[in-house]
């Protein structure tokens, strides 16, 4: 079945829109950061970098910094000596809950799925 001239403009739309999240949200890294900061609200560097089994400290401490300029991640340095830095989700961030959940209940089953067989 053929799209119509408008369905084609709406599928382009939402390709593009697929490819923006995308483009905040691949690499190795930032699904495993940001459901670390989702899981626990706030988080210390040395805690993602437990979390995050692999990354270093360099590569950590970029990732990070790409997510705030993406405005989904706010760091937070506190008073403290040694002074501590916190990272928590944004509001906009949160908005990414669901979609965490669902990758989560997929996996989960996915992992299933690959086992039976």
């Amino acid at each position: 079945m053929e799209c119509n001239t408008i369905e084609k403009e709406q599928h382009k739309k939402e390709m593009r829109a697929i490819q923006d999240s995308m483009d905040v949200l691949s690499g190795k890294w930032k699904i495993s950061i940001i459901t670390s900061v989702c899981l626990y609200n706030k988080r210390r560097f040395s805690d993602i970098l437990n979390d995050v089994v692999g990354i270093s400290n360099k590569m950590l401490s970029k990732e990070l910094k790409e997510l705030e300029i993406n405005k989904l991640i706010k760091r937070t340095v506190l008073d403290t000596q040694p002074i501590t830095v916190k990272y928590e989700l944004t509001e906009h961030g949160k908005t990414l809950q669901t979609i965490i959940n669902n990758l989560t209940a997929w996996g989960i089953e996915h992992r299933k799925k690959i086992i039976e067989s």
